[in-house]
């Protein structure tokens, strides 16, 4: 117990100095160039003791259980006894059937859930007037990620290179780009930014590290990280992909209606 309030004190020492500049910077263009007092300073600083508090607790929950159960649950998924295989026996990219299930609900669990990912799909709302649904966003982004995350854990499995995915990926987000409405390409690709944040980056990095760890012949090093990178790329090619649907949709729809008539 006393080390662990050690160790969480030790985080909340590193956090206050990790974000103290960041407050340094706001007050001293506050007071260097816009010369005037920031209006309600004492509800700014109890913020700021919020912001300290809530980082810090949240550091520790990483490495307390977030961190350890990706891992965890990597080791038990990869299991040869768990897997039905004799031990040395060779292994297939066939075997890691459930590898690949859980990598994708647990990237669409985490997405979902993705505060980040929840603000931008508000305003969204909000902007669009209530044409675009901030929960069918969510959906969305959420299902490109989950794709994302288990074509990464097949990655990790077979251990091909990473650049062929992602370049693979990025050529289809430009295809897509050129024949996506123009109003919802800024806010795909935004999509893609959000859902690499608090919430979704520690489960998919532990679940990565894992893999890369119990898979035989993966280096932690080389094949442990990229995951990220697939949860940012699919994202933003399952929203520009929802939107050529839904266009699609709506233009057969009314042609139907000319016909009709």
């Amino acid at each position: 117990m006393i080390e662990f309030i050690l160790h969480t004190g030790d985080v909340i020492a590193t956090t206050v100095f990790d974000v103290l500049p960041i407050a340094a910077i706001l007050f001293f263009f506050q007071a260097v160039f816009i010369k005037k007092k920031p209006p309600n300073m004492k509800r700014i600083l109890i913020g700021f003791i919020y912001v300290l508090l809530g980082l810090s607790l949240f550091l520790v929950g990483l490495e307390e259980a977030l961190f350890p159960l990706g891992k965890t649950m990597a080791q038990q998924l990869t299991n040869p006894e768990f897997l039905d295989i004799a031990k040395g026996a060779p292994v297939h990219w066939q075997d890691y059937m459930w590898v690949y299930l859980f990598a994708a609900a647990i990237g669409f669990s985490t997405t979902l859930a993705e505060p980040s990912l929840i603000a931008i799909a508000i305003k969204a709302q909000e902007i669009s007037g209530g044409s675009l649904k901030a929960f069918e966003l969510r959906v969305v982004v959420a299902l490109g990620v989950a794709f994302g995350v288990s074509i990464g854990a097949y990655r990790i499995v077979t251990g091909t290179p990473l650049p062929y995915y992602i370049m693979a990926g990025y050529a289809l987000v430009i295809m897509q780009t050129f024949k996506a409405s123009k109003p919802i390409i800024p806010l795909a690709y935004d999509s893609g930014g959000v859902t690499t944040s608090t919430v979704t980056v520690p489960v998919v990095a532990a679940l990565g590290l894992g893999l890369a760890s119990n898979i035989p012949g993966r280096s932690p090093l080389l094949d442990g990280f990229g995951l990220i990178a697939f949860a940012s790329v699919f994202p933003i090619v399952a929203v520009l992909g929802y939107d050529m649907l839904t266009t699609w949709l709506k233009a057969r729809n009314i042609n139907n209606e000319k016909d009709d008539r």
